[in-house]
């Protein structure tokens, strides 16, 4: 058996006057306006514990303050101990007290005492030896050898929060016996939390690790991505939250199979583990900003807030550079941000739109692929990325460059397709489609490329355009033509070529063929509007 201080089991002697040298009185406060707000789910819980959890941060500092000055058996020391507890935010909540004269102690004592903000419900004391909760917690072996005056003292008071007292005692009693008594996932997030406060690192790894084997729920990975931004950091939680940002990221994968509802009513936290994911299915980027701004107006009501949140919070999980140039324009023009970030955004996309793919490639290179904050990787993306070259003389004419990686062609067999992000003509929306279909023979599978018109076009609104498609090829690299036509569009009509290439499927995704380059498939089509 293992009898280290460490890692022993000494529930025996919890809160036994004769394993102990010290008295622990733990003030349990209630803070002012304490259990007013009703919350009718999960996510207004959590919500309303960070709401609390920001306030207290900025009460704690008068509060602590005003406690030093009314309590009378507070020294120098002690208040000089809670403001570095304050700029550590660790131990903010807690103030730790010498008293010159031990009392009895194994008692709860209800009293009623208001100091300041708060008011002191009751008292519990108990027995404890400071070796054992020294070894435990480094927190608790500076206070018993920093060679101050209360170091010296027989009695300590611990004064936290009535909302800690259960996470606190089961904290004390994991010290001396290694176990925990509570197995729910919020109670196994409070002790997680009550063991970084006082740095009780085997209680946070044994936490984690019970958590680690519970079932994720949608429940469970908002609470553990609303813990303290402190506690997120520590490499034993970490597993946790990743584990909880992949859960998140999975269950809203699909934005098409997701009700709006459902997606307004989730946290800030929820947001950000879905804008992370790199495996987000999304008709485009433009799309998945409109559902952000929907989120950001229904959940934030007053204009400075809305930008602050997308400025400091969601903007670095939103692929800018995979935008269309009119959505950059428009969020140049619009309120969405403050002027300085929305310029400092549109300007980086539109640097990397200019880039060259290769030099594309080295940014996306530099960014970590386990990082959160991932600006250039492209999602999976249900509308293809384009990129778009505009004429306005001497007629509406573009250029559209649409890259196909292989495995995407690939998923597309037997009668697949993938459609490109929609782009502006004459006034009008179009977009490109890659297909998998029959020849017109109906012999083989080959590869097809069309142009569409939208439908949500006006009824009556033709247009007439002509167009021509070309493919990069091997050796020389160059863009060669390979269909052309002209086609008078209504809405909803699509005109192109059904087998490009003018090969079979298999010869088409064989290993050397010559239309890929580095698995690349690289499509052009021409568009003018006939006057």
């Amino acid at each position: 058996m293992d009898l280290s201080l460490s890692g022993g089991d000494f529930r025996f002697a919890f809160n036994n006057v004769i394993f102990s040298d010290r008295l622990l009185r733990i003030e349990i406060t209630r803070s002012s306006g304490a259990g007013e707000v009703s919350c009718s789910s999960i996510v207004d819980w959590a919500r309303d514990r960070k709401r609390r959890r920001e306030e207290d941060v900025t009460d704690t500092t008068h509060t602590n303050d005003a406690t030093c000055h009314v309590e009378s058996y507070l020294n120098k020391n002690s208040c000089e101990t809670n403001n570095e507890n304050i700029n550590n935010k660790k131990h903010e909540e807690a103030l730790l007290m010498a008293e010159q004269e031990p009392k009895s102690g194994g008692e709860d004592h209800e009293i009623e005492r208001v100091t300041n903000n708060t008011s002191v419900l009751r008292v519990n004391e108990l027995h404890i030896s400071s070796a054992i909760l020294a070894a435990k917690s480094p927190f608790f072996l500076k206070l018993f050898s920093n060679g101050m005056l209360e170091s010296e003292q027989k009695q300590m008071t611990l004064k936290i929060d009535a909302s800690e007292e259960a996470a606190v005692m089961e904290l004390l009693n994991f010290m001396y016996s290694n176990s925990l008594s509570v197995t729910a996932p919020s109670a196994l997030l409070d002790v997680l939390m009550a063991a970084d406060k006082f740095e009780v690192a085997s209680c946070m790894n044994y936490c984690s690790q019970l958590l680690l084997k519970m079932p994720m729920t949608l429940n469970s990975a908002l609470l553990l991505l609303d813990l303290p931004s402190s506690l997120l950091m520590a490499d034993s939680v970490k597993p946790l939250t990743n584990a909880a940002r992949h859960f998140i990221a999975s269950r809203y994968k699909n934005m098409s199979k997701i009700t709006m509802e459902e997606l307004m009513a989730l946290p800030l936290v929820g947001i950000e583990a879905i804008l992370a994911s790199d495996d987000l299915e999304i008709q485009s980027e433009d799309v998945l900003y409109e559902v952000v701004l929907k989120w950001v107006k229904s959940n934030y009501s007053v204009l400075e807030e809305r930008q602050e949140i997308l400025g400091s919070h969601l903007a670095r999980y939103i692929r800018f550079p995979h935008m269309t140039i009119g959505r950059l324009m428009h969020i140049l023009s619009s309120n969405d941000f403050t002027p300085s970030v929305a310029s400092k955004l549109v300007i980086e996309a539109l640097f990397f739109k200019t880039e060259s793919l290769a030099h594309q490639r080295l940014l996306l290179a530099h960014e970590q692929p386990s990082s959160t904050s991932r600006r250039f990787a492209k999602r999976a993306y249900v509308h293809r990325p384009i990129k778009i070259v505009e004429f306005a003389a001497p007629r509406p004419q573009c250029i559209i460059y649409l890259d196909l990686k292989r495995k995407e062609c690939e998923s597309i067999y037997p009668s697949s397709r993938l459609s490109s992000q929609p782009f502006t003509l004459g006034g009008q929306g179009f977009f490109l489609s890659a297909q998998c279909n029959m020849d017109h023979l109906c012999i083989i599978h080959c590869f097809g490329l069309f142009i569409g018109m939208q439908e949500n076009g006006s009824a009556s609104a033709t247009v007439t355009v002509d167009y021509e498609f070309s493919v990069r090829s091997k050796p020389t690299m160059e863009f060669v033509g390979k269909f052309k036509g002209n086609y008078t569009f209504t809405r909803g009509k699509a005109v192109g070529c059904r087998n490009l290439l003018a090969i079979p499927w298999d010869i088409f995704t064989a290993k050397n063929c010559p239309y890929f380059i580095n698995d690349v498939l690289h499509l052009r089509a021409d568009l003018s509007i006939r006057l």
